[in-house]
């Protein structure tokens, strides 16, 4: 069986790492945090933010519902709250869907 290689997950992401990654203000970051009880990053001694991969699957999430689908905060508190694992399963979907869609382009610009 052929070696697969794979992107190594780090345990803990800084907020700037976030920010950078859904290209948005560190501010926003803690908006949503106060706003949002699914994000609960943990602090260091310091007081900065590290974020674990389930918080940044659920800032995906949120980010999904307000700036892709134009939810409003309430809105997307309430959909969080009565579909998650629905939610959840979509955003696994459309996920793999563009991985396999980066795939296809990058095969077809190798033509």
């Amino acid at each position: 069986m052929p070696y697969k290689e794979h992107e190594p997950k780090k345990l803990y992401y800084t907020m700037g790492e976030v920010a950078e990654l859904f290209q948005v203000n560190q501010s926003l970051i803690r908006f949503w945090e106060k706003e949002f009880d699914v994000l609960q990053p943990k602090k260091n001694k310091k007081g900065n933010r590290l974020f674990t991969p389930e918080d940044i699957e659920n800032f995906k999430l949120i980010f999904h519902l307000v700036k892709e689908k134009g939810f409003t905060l309430e809105g997307a508190k309430a959909e969080l709250n009565s579909n998650n694992d629905a939610i959840r399963s979509k955003q696994r979907t459309i996920d793999s869907l563009k991985k396999l869609r980066e795939l296809l382009v990058s095969l077809g610009q190798q033509l």
